[in-house]
């Protein structure tokens, strides 16, 4: 897919816990679509991440860019992992200061009831629907 572009100053604090960044990407990605990901391999240099593995669904790759991306610390992804082809167009957002997810669903979907079908299109990257945070990327789902 190519170079993903992220904030660098926001996101999850996964480094610094005594493994290498490396590891520690590896291991948030692992954790979070376990068994999803084929030989996943992460490489950190100068807030560079680069991802190599096989992925079983495109939807997988996108949330594993997602996963590595929203880590403090990170300003790109550099994605290598392959996959079976896209299914369908994915739209990205990237969240804003005041914003939460009946907002996004309501600008973007519609309907702001529609807000539980951008947590589950991301529930790897937000584990509570009430913290999301500015400067984070998100999948939309088609309505």
């Amino acid at each position: 897919m190519g170079i993903f572009d992220f904030l660098g100053n926001v996101g999850a604090k996964i480094f610094g816990k005594g493994k290498k960044e490396e590891e520690a990407i590896e291991e948030l990605v692992n954790k979070d679509l376990p068994g999803k990901i084929q030989n996943l391999k992460a490489e950190f240099k100068d807030g560079v991440v680069t991802l190599t593995g096989q992925c079983d669904t495109y939807a997988t790759r996108e949330k594993a860019i997602l996963l590595a991306g929203n880590v403090t610390g990170v300003k790109q992804v550099d994605d290598r992992l392959t996959s079976p082809p896209k299914e369908e167009t994915t739209v990205f957002y990237t969240v804003k200061s005041g914003d939460s997810l009946s907002k996004i669903a309501k600008a973007l979907m519609g309907n702001a009831q529609l807000w539980p079908k951008i947590f589950e299109a991301n529930k790897e990257v937000i584990k509570n629907p009430d913290l999301i945070y500015p400067g984070q990327q998100l999948r939309i789902p088609k309505v």
